[in-house]
């Protein structure tokens, strides 16, 4: 059993990140989520409301779509084959693996992140369906590709609409073909499909908040402290796995937290220090 007010309050958060910043919906709901609830029950819900979410996105900055949709085209290619092998990880898998796997897998990508790493892809075409392939298993197994995929595009130069434009479009690509791939295989249970009328009310009034926060704060203020609360809980969730799982013995395994932590503590004193010269 799970807490249905938990998982409302969760996502209701999440969509407020996603439409301040035009992703973060799955970031901040999955590692959160994960402590309720399988990724197996969790995973096709999401997926679900995603593929109407980044409909939405892409539709609000259709005027961008042109310019954008060659240079994503290698990238949504490479998803094909990384959403299948995810899907069959989450399908044939134990849960706390794959929970292990998925937090494991998001720390790196969130800390980055959380960085500001910046460095452009010059081999554009070559690099985006190898970056496809990685960004469709993560995707599958874990519903989140945001951190990864705005790291990828903000090094591109690209506007701040055709910045959207193509997150929208990969988003929707990924999710769109992970829904497929999930109901091959059978994910798409009564217990998911049960979620979804709890988190859409969250989506409808939590997105537009979201839209009218980001107008009144620093867009990569936001970004930064979310990426930091992200950062924070997933390596709880490493720590309380890597004990469950006997893999690291008792409160030896908070020792990943503790590192998690000072990183990200360096990461924000980094930031803040920069802006106050």
């Amino acid at each position: 059993m799970f807490s249905s007010g938990g998982i409302i309050l969760i996502t209701f958060a999440a969509a407020i990140v996603n439409g301040a910043l035009g992703y973060g919906f799955s970031s901040i709901t999955v590692p959160l989520a994960l402590f309720l609830i399988s990724n197996r029950v969790l995973n096709p819900a999401l997926v679900a409301i995603e593929v109407v979410l980044n409909a939405y996105v892409l539709w609000v900055n259709r005027s961008a779509i042109p310019l954008v949709a060659r240079r994503v085209a290698p990238l949504v290619v490479g998803l094909v084959p990384g959403v299948m092998a995810g899907t069959l990880v989450v399908a044939q898998i134990s849960p706390s693996w794959v929970k292990l796997a998925t937090y494991t897998a998001l720390l790196p990508v969130i800390l980055v992140q959380a960085s500001g790493f910046r460095r452009p892809i010059r081999a554009e075409r070559s690099a985006g369906a190898l970056f496809g392939l990685g960004l469709g298993t993560l995707y599958s197994v874990t519903t989140i590709s945001g951190p990864p995929l705005a790291v990828a595009l903000n090094n591109q130069g690209l506007s701040k609409d055709e910045f959207r434009a193509a997150l929208g479009l990969v988003r929707l690509a990924e999710s769109g073909m992970t829904a497929i791939a999930y109901l091959v295989v059978g994910l798409f249970t009564r217990e998911s499909l049960g979620l979804i009328p709890q988190i859409v009310p969250s989506v409808i009034v939590g997105v537009p908040i979201g839209v009218v926060l980001i107008r009144h704060l620093s867009p990569e203020t936001f970004r930064r402290m979310c990426m930091s609360f992200d950062a924070w809980v997933v390596g709880f969730g490493l720590s309380m796995l890597l004990r469950e799982l006997r893999i690291v013995p008792g409160s030896a395994a908070f020792s990943v937290l503790w590192v998690v932590i000072a990183i990200d503590g360096w990461l924000l004193y980094r930031y803040f220090g920069s802006r106050g010269t």
